[in-house]
């Protein structure tokens, strides 16, 4: 395994960083204990999967860590809506079983509508005989008013799934077309695109198909979907993941003597221009000392990092982020005046409007505080949302109630009684065509300054949370191997391909292999 970080990472010096640009240190409050210190000091900026997961394994091998988050609420933007945890899950699975604690649901029934009522619902998997992929999900999944000459159509994509293997030049490969003209491309009808396909995509990756990465898709698509037929069951948390994990989990590391910062918003860097190396996180008038640095934010809080940092703002690495976007995501909870009944506590909507992707869950069902209530309590998330986020409170409860008596007729007589409402704009990563090229990897430009978060390229081939969490302890490894000090965490891979998908793959590598050395696509065109 050290072997494999050092290949992967960029060569170290062999002196340790040092202090630079002591005048400009002068100015400000320095939070260094003034003498030389026995524990490393790693500075993690960003207090969601990705950094917890990157404090927690260096607080267990002994370093000094400080976690520093931007806002006055510990997990953004991990703490937004509800947020559903895949069967793949199995870092995350594996973390809170070591905490001792139980947030997660039981595996939970879903549901898709459109603007025509419901038109597919979802087994719980594991429990079905098991198929091989993508047999299980095709057949166990019901559709309600979908053809099956359309659902078969889905077939042929499997194509594609077999040939985007998740390495770099699957990436470069596909990125550069939309999910929608993939989806063409594959045969997938236009009325299975509508009515599943097309939905799937926004509340899966937050926007549309047609504004949506072909790679992203098909690394989603095959993580959660079709890899295995159990993968698409999910849980979800009793109550907020702030509640339920992140703050238990935070407990559990400041009884390791991790430090948390709130409203500590990361200005600049100094670093050594003789090592290269990052000596300090600049919050404001506040300096904290550091041996490494790791970065689990978002794009749009590196890019208003970048903005400010005339350290970072001259590499080239950090620059091209600042082509990358973010999605604005509304949440509605409303609380009705009687009891609906709500077949499923986890729903997933066709675009009524044609322009934002929107889930609806019955928190009666999932959250304990809503257990036994009297009325319904009801939570809508809305992705891409940026023609909503303008509206007044009361405006979108009418739309809400709107949308919802469309799945549902029962919610035309019920009334809201109260309603919490939150905007969050630009807080979740947009995976757009041609995206790729511009995102990080985990190691950068600065020998000791490292990331992390969904957005980050690696090749472990999770997504959405677990990726999040798995790119904090990758990045934790690279700290245990820049400092030459502790264990590297262990990482559960992603479980293995099928036997058949496996051959498969295998006989699509060794036709590409010969397609690149045999002209055969310039013969078949004369």
């Amino acid at each position: 395994m050290l072997a494999c970080w050092r290949i992967t990472l960029p060569p170290y010096f062999s002196n340790r960083c040092r202090r630079g640009f002591h005048s400009r240190v002068n100015a400000l409050e320095s939070h260094g204990n003034g003498g030389p210190s026995k524990e490393k000091k790693v500075v993690i900026v960003g207090s969601g999967w990705a950094g917890l997961g990157a404090a927690n394994h260096l607080c267990n091998q002994g370093f000094d860590v400080t976690v520093l988050e931007g806002n006055n609420d510990f997990g953004y933007p991990d703490n937004i809506g509800n947020q559903g945890h895949w069967s793949p899950f199995q870092n995350i699975f594996s973390l809170v079983d070591d905490l001792g604690i139980k947030p997660f649901t039981n595996w939970i029934n879903c549901a898709q509508y459109s603007g025509e009522g419901l038109e597919v619902e979802f087994p719980i998997f594991q429990d079905l005989p098991q198929l091989p992929t993508p047999l299980g999900t095709l057949f166990y999944t019901q559709f309600v008013r979908l053809p099956l000459l359309d659902s078969l159509t889905s077939l042929p994509l499997m194509t594609a799934v077999i040939d985007f293997d998740n390495t770099d030049s699957a990436w470069r490969k596909y990125d550069s077309i939309t999910a929608r003209e993939l989806f063409k491309q594959f045969g997938c009808s236009e009325r299975l695109y509508q009515d599943v396909v097309g939905p799937l995509v926004h509340v899966g990756l937050f926007t549309s198909s047609e504004q949506c990465s072909a790679a992203a898709i098909l690394g989603l698509l095959y993580y959660v979907v079709l890899a295995h037929q159990k993968d698409f069951d999910l849980v979800w948390c009793r109550g907020t993941v702030t509640e339920t994990i992140f703050k238990p989990w935070m407990d559990s590391m400041r009884a390791k003597g991790c430090k948390f910062l709130e409203s500590r918003r990361v200005t600049d860097f100094f670093f050594n221009e003789e090592t290269g190396c990052v000596s300090e996180v600049v919050c404001g008038r506040q300096t904290y000392n550091a041996d490494a640095v790791i970065l689990a934010v978002g794009i749009s809080t590196l890019q208003e990092i970048i903005k400010n940092s005339p350290a970072l703002s001259t590499r080239e690495d950090f620059l091209k982020t600042m082509n990358l976007k973010n999605i604005d995501v509304l949440t509605v909870k409303l609380w009705f005046d009687r009891k609906v009944n709500i077949p499923n506590a986890s729903n997933v909507c066709s675009d009524i409007e044609d322009s934002f992707g929107w889930t609806f869950f019955d928190l009666n069902v999932i959250q304990d505080e809503h257990k036994g209530d009297p009325v319904t309590v009801l939570q809508a998330d809305f992705y891409h949302a940026n023609e909503l986020l303008p509206l007044k409170d009361d405006d979108l409860v009418v739309k809400v109630k709107s949308y919802l008596s469309k799945c549902i007729k029962e919610f035309e007589n019920a009334n809201v009684v109260d309603k919490e409402i939150g905007r969050y704009p630009q807080s979740l990563t947009h995976f757009f065509p041609g995206s790729y090229k511009h995102m990080m990897r985990g190691s950068t430009s600065f020998p000791n300054l490292f990331m992390a978060g969904d957005w980050i390229v690696n090749r472990h081939g999770s997504w959405a949370q677990e990726k999040s969490y798995v790119t904090g302890l990758e990045a934790a490894n690279r700290v245990v191997d820049y400092l030459e000090e502790g264990s590297f965490a262990k990482i559960i891979p992603v479980e293995e391909d099928e036997l058949h998908i496996q051959a498969l793959r295998s006989l699509n590598r060794s036709f590409s292999e010969i397609r690149t050395q045999i002209p055969l696509s310039n013969f078949f065109l004369q």
